[in-house]
């Protein structure tokens, strides 16, 4: 048993003392931790020591240690930005509620709990986050962090395929009423095949002689996508439409501002209202996203070559056009 306090310091934190010229916090895996000067108020001192033992408790094997070393690697690194910025929006609703925990006292019913309150709110973003801790627990178990994958043994949420096909009508009727920078936005995934973020995202220095490079952001598939009459016309339109020269992006408003994915979003909308004005008989309930389903669909030629898609499966979700078959 330790010796008691003297009266004067009861009101300290567990394992915080005073030392010859400052609070000092000694922590149970030892060292000496300098909290704040002598002279510091109660609550001053108390704000720091939880400040410490926050970071005690990360260094202590916790879940939010565990996910901070895998943020921090490598492995993590190695992913294409729009996964790492995914895991990272992932880990802002994972870690206030599994942080605290030890890595190897998680256990699949305490996954499973998560699952079914988020689920609640949204079954997509908890099965985002699910993959978010998989990915983190088989990172650790490699490494000896963890003994188990507990996110392994539960099931996610069965999530349908996207099925919409925008039709030719549907897609003029929102081209010819978009402002010209969405035009040009709509013309490049199309033609392309690219999602929105590889189009705002779209360098001067990608326009090559033989065509554009893209490399797409969520599978880091690298391609030159050869120049038509059509895809001329949409990147001229886009370069025309900017009044500061020497710019580094293509998708740029008139001020010189790199177009955003917000702003893309707002005027894409509006352009879907307006049309919808003018053409009461057809809908408009699809995505900036489903153009690159629609171009996929439209291809006739290797649909896996032209999306840059790794396998078949990936294109059959895009590929959305009813099949016409003969009959006998």
């Amino acid at each position: 048993m330790g010796r008691k306090r003297k009266v004067e310091d009861q009101w300290l934190p567990p394992r915080v003392y005073r030392g010859k010229s400052a609070f000092e916090f000694r922590p149970t895996d030892g060292g000496c931790i300098r909290l704040c000067p002598l002279s510091a108020s109660q609550r001053a001192v108390w704000r720091r020591y939880e400040e410490e033992m926050s970071t005690v408790e990360i260094r202590s094997g916790s879940f939010a240690h565990l996910a901070k070393d895998f943020l921090e690697s490598k492995a993590f690194k190695d992913l294409s930005p729009r996964t790492r910025k995914d895991y990272l929006r992932y880990s802002e609703k994972v870690i206030p509620v599994f942080g605290k925990m030890s890595a190897n006292g998680i256990k699949p019913v305490h996954i499973r709990q998560y699952m079914d309150k988020r689920g609640e709110q949204t079954e997509v973003q908890a099965n985002r986050e699910h993959s978010f801790m998989s990915k983190v627990f088989s990172w650790g178990y490699e490494r000896g962090r963890v003994s188990v994958n507990p996110c392994l043994k539960v099931r996610k949420f069965t999530e349908e395929s996207r099925t919409r096909y925008i039709t030719d009508d549907e897609y003029l009727a929102v081209l010819n009423v978009a402002r010209p920078l969405i035009r040009a936005a709509m013309e490049i995934s199309y033609c392309c095949a690219a999602r929105q973020g590889d189009v705002l995202n779209l360098t001067r220095d990608q326009l090559l002689e033989e065509g554009i490079f893209i490399k797409q952001g969520k599978t880091s598939k690298a391609q030159i996508k050869r120049w038509s009459d059509r895809l001329r016309s949409a990147i001229d339109t886009a370069l025309s439409f900017q009044r500061v020269k020497n710019l580094k992006y293509v998708m740029a408003v008139e001020t010189g501002e790199h177009l955003t994915g917000h702003k893309l979003r707002q005027w894409y909308r509006e352009a879907k209202r307006d049309a919808e004005k003018n053409n009461p008989h057809l809908s408009f309930d699809f995505t900036f996203h489903d153009i690159k389903a629609k171009a996929i669909s439209d291809y006739e030629g290797d649909k896996q070559k032209f999306s840059g898609h790794k396998t078949a499966a990936q294109v059959a979700v895009y590929d959305r056009k009813v099949e016409v078959s003969d009959t006998h």
